[in-house]
């Protein structure tokens, strides 16, 4: 099989096989989160542990799901309804075999999806996990319309994303990971933590919170009731 050096995740490009080694081993993933985005690879694991805080019947939706970072947050014990949703078959792949490797396999299933396009109905879901994805959608802004939109009212969204704030100092590093990325095509056009704010609020989340930790933005709301 040939390897594409650049291209969008939908075509399996040579970053879609290094980003899960970065995010999965820490030792290897460390430093360039550190260096690189001045911020620490473990905050993965906290994000993924509310997982495992859901009573046993919720379902949970993760997107983009790549390798399956968020099936951490599973238990072994647990049945949770996990919708894995990527648009690239192979990242399917990768979470389907994260997800026998964890013991989780019964509680996950995959979807290939575009998240401007949802296929789920409203107020479908407990939970909307989107961990290091916000930056690589093509519209950031329709894509968060449309994850608040599957959610229950009540329910969360939470996750973590590269965001294109005013970065001054050392902190202007960030803007050559952006340029790398997007060269090779992984990353949209992306957004501001602010703009990531005012967006979540318009879709109808409440309790908008969103943290900068060093380049990556973490955030969360809570949809409102109707």
């Amino acid at each position: 099989m040939r390897i594409r050096a650049v291209g969008p995740w939908s075509e399996d490009p040579l970053w879609a096989r290094i980003y899960p080694l970065l995010v999965e081993h820490p030792v290897l993933g460390a430093p360039f989160w550190r260096l690189g985005l001045g911020t620490d690879v473990t905050r993965l694991d906290a994000a993924a542990a509310e997982i495992g805080e859901l009573p046993d019947g919720a379902r949970v939706l993760d997107v983009p799901t790549g390798s399956g970072i968020a099936l951490r947050g599973l238990r072994r014990d647990g049945h949770v309804d996990h919708v894995a949703t990527d648009i690239s078959p192979r990242m399917l792949e990768r979470t389907r075999a994260t997800a026998e490797r964890l013991g989780v396999s019964g509680q996950v299933t995959t979807t290939l999806a575009d998240v401007a396009r949802l296929p789920f109905a409203d107020d479908s879901f407990d939970l909307v996990v989107t961990l290091t994805g916000l930056h690589v959608f093509p519209d950031p802004h329709a894509a968060i319309g449309e994850m608040v939109r599957v959610l229950r009212p009540g329910a969360t969204i939470l996750g973590s994303a590269l965001f294109v704030d005013d970065f001054r100092g050392l902190e202007r590093r960030y803007r050559l990971v952006h340029a790398a990325g997007r060269a090779g095509r992984v990353l949209g056009p992306m957004c501001s933590s602010a703009e990531a704010a005012t967006w979540l609020a318009e879709a109808g989340g409440r309790d908008v919170h969103v943290e900068m930790s060093g380049g990556v933005g973490w955030f969360r709301a809570v949809k409102g009731l109707h």
